[in-house]
């Protein structure tokens, strides 16, 4: 009976994770690929495939952290539903604190990318109109 709750856990488990990734990602990149086409000016291929490198790699590091923390111990599992909901409420909602975080993550990175843009526009506008009285 142990086993056949566990796999029930199981079937629960991975479906969720699944989608909350999939949710995630899509709303992220979805919104993400604005700030990629302001980083690339001009230059929206690479944009677009700059994007999804990073929603495969997200999708890489969160299913694979879903399956590192996806093992419910026999040791500690009582045979109980009580307990089975317990275990499963504790992965899915460390699960989501870990998505919350990469989301963060990406959106720093975003943010970060985007200034680092500006930044350089206005060393280019800078070198090619110097401020400030000309000297003739």
């Amino acid at each position: 009976m142990e086993t056949s709750k566990i796999f029930i856990g199981y079937t629960i488990y991975l479906p969720i994770a699944i989608i909350l990734t999939y949710f995630v990602s899509k709303t992220l990149f979805k919104n993400g690929k604005t700030f990629m086409i302001d980083i690339f000016k001009g230059k929206d291929d690479i944009a677009i495939a700059t994007n999804r490198l990073f929603e495969v790699g997200f999708y890489l590091l969160n299913i694979g952290c879903a399956l590192l923390i996806l093992k419910i111990d026999s040791y500690r599992f009582n045979d109980t539903y009580q307990n089975l909901v317990e275990i499963l409420s504790f992965k899915i909602g460390g699960f989501s604190m870990y998505l919350g975080l990469m989301l963060f993550l990406n959106m720093y990175l975003f943010f970060r990318g985007r200034k680092k843009s500006k930044q350089r526009q206005q060393v280019i506008t800078q070198t090619i109109r110097p401020k400030g009285p000309q000297v003739q």
